[in-house]
């Protein structure tokens, strides 16, 4: 068994993800913040638009597809301050061989992930 990766880990790993996906979409990123607490972690320009984009890194089995409302209604006010549009980005991701083990360095994982969630005025 190797070492399980530490929560930290975890997130960077789903900002890698996620990042990877920004970066192959055409996104440029303008500004990264990888610190899990300090919203939003991606500031990109695309098609001279701004974007806003939260990620979490989501534990097996809670649905990486729903977000803290609360959360993405302040980026939301946030992001319209700034002319941005808002988007949630959740990563599940656990073990390949056991989804009720933890993560492990170097070691197969499962990656649920469906891209960007815009997050619209009510």
């Amino acid at each position: 068994m190797g070492k399980p990766l530490s929560d930290r880990e975890l997130h960077n790993l789903a900002m890698n993800i996620v990042g990877r996906e920004l970066e192959a979409e055409g996104f440029e990123f303008m500004g990264v913040n990888s610190e899990p607490k300090r919203n939003p972690q991606f500031v990109c320009l695309k098609d001279k638009i701004l974007h806003f984009i939260t990620v979490r890194y989501v534990p097996y089995p809670k649905n990486p597809n729903i977000y803290d409302q609360e959360l993405m209604k302040k980026m939301k006010d946030h992001a319209n301050k700034n002319e941005a549009r808002t988007y949630y980005a959740g990563v599940g991701l656990s073990n390949a061989e056991n989804q009720e083990l933890p993560v492990y360095l170097n070691e197969a994982y499962i990656v649920d992930y469906i891209g960007l969630i815009e997050i619209k005025d009510e």
